[in-house]
């Protein structure tokens, strides 16, 4: 069977573009099943595979021919990629956006030094200590004008004093996100887009749904700390990692960020402070 089967290959001249083809369709529609799992646009797939079936059922060819359904299938098919594409632009543009992240298609974005980290992290667990709500999030290759906009410019070096002065409780920008980007603490009190994924734990508040609203559709890292119980979480390509501490956030934001290992003199100043606090 195995020899029929090479033989049958061979007949078809099957060279190394045949098996580029097949290996290209196998990725693409492995991704979009990633994509469409756990979506109502799965549902929406199936539904329209069985319209698609009901209408070679109900062909004049077919037995069991049907003119009166046939026709009306015909006109909702006609009409149907419209539909798609207005009802699911979102779950469209999310896709499109995956495909611009990938490793082949990245430009690489600036590396967040040892000192930049420490800052971010040491507040980051400050904040979780007493306990206050704050997000955080850091642009990679992807910028969010649009976020930034909607928040107060800022402009600023990156320090542990002044994320704690943001998020202080009762201050005109504790509500909302922290954007950083390009070593820059860009702007503050910025709105995020909120998550309508429905697997998400109903635990996770406002702020959780909007760090993985953002991130499933920028590339962008977000620290999320929970006001309620003091956690750290970190959230990047629309998941939510476990409580993070001092360590594993570090670890984390490294994995992501690329930040260098060798710490310059004086980074250990956050971490006094922390302490002092």
């Amino acid at each position: 069977m195995i020899e029929t089967f090479l033989n049958q290959l061979t007949a078809s001249n099957f060279d190394w573009r045949d098996l580029l083809d097949v290996v290209i369709m196998t990725v693409l529609i492995y991704q979009l099943g990633l994509l469409l799992k756990g979506t109502r646009a799965l549902q929406t797939l199936i539904g329209v595979l069985l319209v698609l079936l009901a209408y070679g059922l109900t062909a004049p060819e077919r037995f069991l021919y049907l003119r009166t359904v046939h026709r009306v299938l015909g006109h909702v098919l006609f009409y149907a990629p419209f539909a798609v594409i207005i009802l699911f632009q979102t779950t469209i543009r999310r896709a499109l956006a995956r495909l611009g992240r990938t490793s082949l298609l990245r430009l690489g974005y600036a590396e967040m030094t040892e000192k930049m980290l420490d800052e971010i992290v040491q507040a980051a667990v400050t904040l979780a200590s007493r306990p206050t709500g704050a997000l955080i999030v850091i642009e990679r290759e992807q910028a969010l004008p649009d976020q930034i906009d909607s928040g107060i410019q800022l402009d600023a070096s990156i320090s542990y004093d002044l994320l704690m002065n943001v998020f202080t409780p009762g201050s005109p920008m504790h509500d909302g996100a922290v954007i950083i980007g390009e070593g820059r603490v860009k702007a503050a009190s910025c709105f995020l887009p909120v998550t309508t994924n429905p697997q998400l734990s109903h635990e996770y508040g406002s702020r959780h749904r909007a760090a993985v609203g953002l991130t499933e559709e920028y590339d962008s890292v977000v620290i999320v700390i929970s006001e309620e119980r003091g956690t750290i979480r970190g959230a990047v390509d629309g998941g939510l990692s476990g409580p993070l501490d001092n360590a594993s956030l570090r670890a984390f934001l490294r994995s992501h960020l690329g930040g260098r290992r060798a710490a310059p003199p004086g980074a250990g100043t956050a971490a006094a402070r922390t302490n002092a606090a």
